[in-house]
């Protein structure tokens, strides 16, 4: 298997963190979609990272972070990552689905802030600024005082908001989530160690 991935992308972060927990051998080959030399969209017709290519040869791949996982847990399903139990999936996913809304809101901002002045919309940059405050405040409400956003055990759910609170660190060190929400920051100190998240530390 081949990962194609940007390494401060929090979504191909999230897959590299599966990849490493369920201890799959994988080439990874960085490639940043908007470089004109990039070849992200001969395995993604949407230009998209992360793509996990499974047959080259065959032109075999899988795009969005959402479904790669799917497939992984699916292909090696041990350890569990995304719970088997109808209510603990739903959790799971939803929390999956809140810090990847988080993600794409901040990379949007960071995005809009590349254009030059005069073409930014301050509103834009206001309305995705809104998803995440509100993302971050519902973020530590489904956390409360437990260890894990679901069950007792490093599911998908703490996988995402690590991805999620890892790329605010990187592109948005002005906005204070450890602060005003100290049971985010002692998630994130509680799994700095683990190996996964330690080998993915997203570079610029």
């Amino acid at each position: 298997m081949k990962l194609i991935a940007s390494l401060t992308s929090p979504f191909a972060r999230k897959v590299r963190i599966v990849l490493a927990e369920k201890q799959l051998e994988h080439e990874l080959v960085v490639d940043i979609p908007w470089n004109a030399e990039t070849q992200v969209p001969q395995f993604n017709p949407l230009g998209k990272v992360p793509v996990l290519v499974i047959n080259e040869q065959e032109h075999t791949s899988l795009f969005d972070s959402r479904v790669i996982v799917e497939y992984l847990e699916r292909l090696v399903p041990s350890p569990v990552l995304i719970p088997k139990a109808a209510e603990a999936y739903i959790q799971t996913k939803r929390q999956e689905a809140l810090a990847d809304g988080i993600a794409d809101a901040a990379a949007t901002i960071f995005i809009e802030q590349k254009r030059s002045q005069a073409l930014q919309s301050a509103e834009w940059i206001a309305r995705q600024q809104q998803k995440i405050d509100l993302g971050l405040q519902a973020m530590s409400q489904v956390l409360g005082d437990k260890l894990f956003f679901v069950g007792e055990e490093l599911s998908l759910a703490d996988i995402s908001s690590v991805c999620c609170l890892g790329y605010l660190d990187l592109r948005f060190a002005e906005i204070a989530w450890r602060s005003q929400y100290p049971n985010l920051a002692n998630f994130m100190t509680r799994l700095a160690d683990r190996e996964s998240i330690k080998q993915t530390i997203p570079m610029v």
